[in-house]
């Protein structure tokens, strides 16, 4: 499997950035670090929640519909930003609607800090959230700029989830590289459908993936650790 996803890799690095990562390494060896060190969660793989999808009743079309627009917004976002956006500030302006329409990014951040997270201070955790949504942004920036040609294909049925809400299935190729999975978990909430997990090749998932890099911050200098940590990815991703 290591050998089949790291097959073709200028665009399925750029898939591997929908899953955002701390490091900048990990996305190329995302396979053969995160295996080795067991930082990924698999959604799927177990044959009860294979019965559990099998068994769950089809979304109404309305359903699925609202659970893939915010996604849908985020593609066409970054269609946008490969055709129009020539500087970096110029994608963040185009994506920063859609990546806040799209994700939960608190939900996402809480999950990849653990259980560090509630005992943080309210201004940390702001701090936190705001620096995570600017490292979001920027990566996405970053990664999908004029010239690189990624396409991006929503199927058109949702499929749910086994432990709540929807799954959004995708993909992103582009040039002869073949189609790599990239799957949203929907959850529904106040503000209606938003993104709290991404899994690569429907399993891998991006709660898991920086978990380990979020907790080695968090253990060497709290959370301004963290969020210095994030700031200056985010200046570098800015770079052009």
């Amino acid at each position: 499997m290591a050998h089949e996803l790291l097959q073709n890799a200028p665009l399925r690095t750029k898939a591997l950035s929908m899953i955002p990562s701390i490091s900048s390494r990990f996305p190329r060896f995302l396979l053969s670090t995160a295996l080795a060190i067991g930082t990924l969660a698999t959604l799927g793989s177990a044959p009860e929640a294979s019965a559990q999808v099998a068994a769950a009743a089809t979304p109404s079309a309305p359903a699925a519909e609202n659970a893939s627009a915010p996604i849908r917004e985020l593609y066409n976002a970054l269609r946008s930003a490969q055709t129009t956006g020539s500087t970096a500030q110029k994608r963040v302006a185009i994506l920063s609607p859609a990546v806040d329409k799209a994700f939960d990014l608190e939900a996402i951040l809480r999950r990849s800090v653990g259980y560090r997270y509630d005992g943080l201070s309210s201004a940390d955790k702001a701090r936190l959230v705001a620096s995570f949504r600017q490292f979001t942004v920027a990566r996405y920036a970053s990664s999908f700029k004029p010239g690189t040609g990624a396409v991006f294909t929503l199927l058109p049925q949702t499929r749910p989830n086994p432990s709540g809400g929807q799954i959004v299935d995708t993909t992103i190729g582009g040039g002869s590289d073949a189609p790599t999975p990239i799957n949203y978990v929907m959850t529904q909430g106040a503000t209606g459908w938003r993104a709290t997990d991404v899994l690569l090749n429907a399993h891998i998932s991006q709660v898991a993936a920086q978990r380990a890099d979020f907790s080695s911050a968090l253990a060497k200098g709290g959370a301004s650790a963290l969020a210095d940590l994030l700031d200056s990815k985010t200046a570098r991703f800015l770079r052009d």
